[in-house]
């Protein structure tokens, strides 16, 4: 058997059935084996968008997303997709051409050092070296990739390693260690603290959906009765219309979710990292509060605030042997008064489209069941606030890394893992023209994907800091010079249509839900629309900005 093969045939093994790549001179050999393999393999327009997709694919499916690309260029375009698959924690399998063994380290065309560039945003790296290690080494990288914290892995593979022909197959698996049950000592701390706190916040973050911890962590909710907030790869953890959810926290939360935080005594932060953009300014973040903190991975414990109680393993596992019954009749009813109080309006004044109103129409009219994929930027806040969602799943959005040209190729993932659920992938003008070639992906397979492109004519969230912090100085974020983004669809084989008056979206939104192919709604607003409220930088989450709807 030929290296290629036996690459394709490990993959084969692991369940695999579906890659994203782009083909080179290195990676040759692996295309054609790609022949005879029966894995679909999607041919994407830009290896970014490989790395992308496969990461939107993990995240739906919940299992390792596999990426190919060739060496030089090649390997170098996935990078931005391996650091966003790495801060967000997510599987996934990088497989990279790289030139023959004999003309390594001799600058040979398209030869780089992928391995030494992507050492710190992989969970682990693999050169291969011999052909008989193929197998072992795509099983090896699977289970690091999808065990404990998940994360990328990369494999760089020689065109003469991937040309050549093995005489035997070495294999090591190692055997799964035993569960790691529950420290009964500190799940009984854990217990004693919650059960005598008389303000305490569940702070959910991503880590809940990337364990499968959900329906674990919705019976914890339930049972305690414990108001809840997110962090934006937390939505969902909770639908997002459950009364006991006061909304995401953080620079661009909830009024009713920061002020729940700041007043608490104790936090029950389940699988998040403290981020910055959901704290604040860190010394001043729930001064008050004593924290428990569940998390699979130990060095995030401690790392930004100290932990009262620390609980590390499987979150299912954690949240199932929790058991508390907090008195908290009087601090729910203070929560629900702060959430009624501070609840969204969507009264903008004139016949404009008002992005909020548009987005949060859009998801009540689906009832949550669209997988929604965000760019970033100001929309990327507004689906996060006015969205529906019900299932971490069905919110893919780059939250470590904040990549825009995201959410079109992450669309594409996310249809091949779960082509039953309906896809929409929601830009802005300046995030769409990252990975636009990608219109050409959705025309190739006929794939049903809706893009609803948000146009302000500018880069909303960066002219919004020059507005606020910059003295209005507003520097290289006029995109006056936009093309007419539904002409730009149409020359690519996608049908479109442009809005920019409140009386087109139930036209827009029935478009969105119910044309049968590729799509994108061009929909134009006012330039100078904010997102708020909004946490000033240096700031704790008690200092909260509010302005104008537009």
């Amino acid at each position: 058997m030929k290296g290629a093969a036996a690459l394709l045939a490990a993959l084969r093994e692991l369940g695999v059935d579906t890659v994203f790549g782009y083909p080179g001179g290195a990676i040759m050999p692996v295309y054609d084996a790609l022949l005879d393999s029966g894995i679909r393999h999607v041919l994407v327009r830009h290896e970014q968008a490989a790395a992308f997709a496969a990461d939107g694919y993990a995240r739906v499916s919940g299992r390792p997303g596999v990426c190919i690309a060739t060496s030089g260029p090649g390997a170098t375009n996935l990078i931005t997709g391996i650091a966003n698959a790495y801060l967000d924690s997510v599987p996934l399998i990088a497989i990279t051409g790289q030139v023959a063994t004999p003309l390594m380290g001799t600058d040979a065309f398209q030869e780089v050092d992928i391995f030494g560039m992507t050492l710190p945003v992989v969970k682990h790296s693999y050169i291969v070296r011999h052909i008989e290690d193929i197998p072992r080494i795509v099983h090896e990288a699977w289970k690091i990739a999808s065990s404990g914290r998940p994360g990328p892995v990369l494999i760089d593979l020689p065109k003469n390693i991937a040309a050549g022909e093995a005489h035997g197959i070495t294999r090591l698996i190692e055997p799964q260690p035993p569960d790691r049950q529950p420290d009964a000592i500190f799940i009984s701390r854990a217990a004693a603290l919650i059960a005598a706190a008389e303000r305490p916040v569940i702070y959910a973050g991503g880590g809940i959906g990337i364990a499968r911890a959900i329906k674990a962590f919705r019976e914890f909710v339930a049972a305690t009765g414990i108001p809840v907030v997110s962090t934006l790869k937390g939505l969902g953890a909770v639908p997002t219309d459950e009364p006991l959810f006061l909304g995401m926290m953080g620079m661009h939360g909830t009024r009713a979710s920061n002020s729940a935080v700041q007043e608490s005594d104790l936090l029950i932060v389940v699988g998040a990292r403290f981020d910055d953009r959901a704290t604040g300014k860190l010394d001043g973040f729930a001064p008050c509060a004593r924290v428990i903190h569940l998390d699979i991975d130990p060095a995030e414990i401690g790392k930004l605030r100290r932990a009262d109680v620390a609980l590390v393993g499987d979150l299912g596992a954690l949240l199932a042997a929790l058991h508390a019954r907090p008195r908290v009749g009087a601090w729910r009813r203070r929560c629900l008064n702060l959430k009624a109080q501070h609840a969204w309006r969507y009264d903008a004044p004139g016949d404009g489209i008002y992005a909020p109103d548009l987005l949060r129409r859009l998801a009540v009219a689906a009832d949550g069941e669209l997988t929604l994929t965000c760019d970033v930027g100001q929309h990327q806040m507004w689906v996060a606030q006015h969205c529906l969602i019900r299932s971490p799943e069905r919110h893919l959005s780059s939250g470590g890394l904040g990549a825009m040209g995201y959410g079109l190729p992450a669309a594409i993932g996310a249809h091949y893992a779960d082509p039953t659920r309906p896809a929409v992938s929601v830009s802005g003008d300046g995030s769409i023209m990252i990975n636009i070639q990608e219109l050409a992906t959705l025309r190739r397979y006929g794939l049903p994907v809706k893009i609803l492109l948000i146009d302000n004519q500018s880069l909303g969230m960066v002219r919004q800091w020059q507005e606020l912090f910059f003295e209005r100085r507003f520097s290289e974020v006029d995109l006056f010079d936009n093309p007419d983004f539904a002409e730009v669809a149409r020359s690519f084989g996608v049908d479109a249509l442009t809005i920019d008056t409140r009386g087109q979206i139930d036209e827009a939104i029935d478009a969105l839900l119910n044309h049968p192919g590729a799509l994108l709604v061009h929909c134009r607003i006012d330039p100078a629309a904010n997102v708020w409220p909004l946490v000033p930088p240096g700031h704790t989450n008690a200092t909260m900005l509010e302005g104008a709807m537009k």
